[in-house]
């Protein structure tokens, strides 16, 4: 049986219902999402959490334009609410700090952060720092971003009921194709370990493969990174009030695969036999972020509005340490939560 509020909603659940449904989980209060964009899951999540009358309403993305854009179409619904936009570039951890001194100066509070950014990409290219793309900016950039913004969280724990004040990482099902690679994040073609090893893959996921790269395998150990650093967040700071969840958001086609080519996007479509539209796919993000039955941690994934397991590997305590300790190397920086 579900411990969640509404067991009866699934894949066909709209975003805009639940906001609806969880309207006092919204009102009044202070929630950033990154990864907007027109025509998009952080779009239509943003656009019902609109619906329900935040206090600020943050959106955080790579493109002003974009951003401009998502602002208009949300304020043609909702003229009365408050939204400010915040460039935010995940591959350029410079980026990411200013970002965060920007939004920190827009409120003293955040109730609620959704890492809704992420992206897919077949070739093996870099953040600025050196960083295996999709690893930086898909788990470091938000790392560093929530971190950074951790005092805003605390501030708004102290007077939310614990557990109420959230960060929701969006994850992918595809986390099953790869655990951290430790000993190899950046697919230098170092040896690593059995327990690091991925998934057997099927061919359509091999083709055009890059030496030591798979865009597939760096997609799946980012996404295993998203989970992991759900599990740490919630260890390190359930006592403090705040809780963290990560989302598989279903199948959605959205520019996120923007990267892929002609074979690459056959694999994808492949892969469901379901495919939501984005009010559809804002749905579990906005369950992970709002159900109060999720007041006290039952588990660290959800999928189609229920909780749902992850891969063993993605939900271990001593792999979301080391995580978190690689993550404090790469941005150069220990968070003493």
């Amino acid at each position: 049986m579900s411990v969640l509020t509404h067991p009866e909603w699934n894949q066909e659940t709209g975003g805009l219902a639940v906001a609806k449904a969880f309207s006092e989980q919204i009102k009044g209060k202070t929630i950033l999402v990154t990864g907007v964009s027109p025509e998009s899951i952080g779009s239509s999540t943003a656009l019902s959490i609109a619906s329900q009358s935040p206090a600020l309403l943050i959106l955080a993305s790579r493109t002003h334009s974009k951003l401009d854009a998502v602002t208009k179409s949300i304020k043609d619904a909702y003229s009365n609410i408050n939204i400010q936009t915040v460039a935010l570039d995940l591959m350029s951890q410079d980026s990411v700090r200013k970002a965060a001194v920007e939004i920190a100066g827009l409120t003293p509070r955040i109730d609620i952060i959704i890492n809704n950014a992420g992206f897919m990409t077949p070739k093996h290219h870099f953040t600025m720092e050196g960083i295996e793309a999709q690893f930086g900016a898909n788990h470091i950039g938000h790392f560093l971003l929530t971190n950074l913004l951790m005092p805003r969280l605390l501030a708004a724990a102290k007077t939310n009921a614990p557990g109420l004040t959230r960060v929701v990482n969006l994850t992918s099902l595809g986390h099953r194709l790869s655990p951290i690679r430790f000993h190899d994040y950046n697919f230098e073609g170092n040896d690593i370990p059995p327990e690091e090893q991925p998934a057997p893959l099927p061919p359509m996921f091999t083709k055009g493969q890059e030496g030591a790269y798979n865009g597939y395998i760096s997609y799946g150990q980012a996404k295993t990174a998203n989970i992991l650093f759900s599990v740490e967040l919630s260890k390190l700071l359930k006592e403090k009030g705040i809780v963290s969840y990560a989302v598989h958001p279903g199948s959605i086609w959205t520019g996120m695969s923007r990267n892929l080519d002609a074979d690459g996007e056959a694999a994808i479509r492949a892969t469901s036999s379901f495919w939501k539209n984005h009010d559809q796919g804002a749905s579990t993000t906005l369950v992970a972020a709002l159900d109060p039955a999720l007041k006290e941690p039952k588990g660290i994934l959800l999928h189609d509005c229920q909780l749902f397991d992850a891969a063993p590997f993605a939900t271990d305590e001593e792999n979301a340490k080391r995580l978190w300790a690689l993550s404090e190397k790469l941005v150069k920086r220990d968070f003493k939560l």
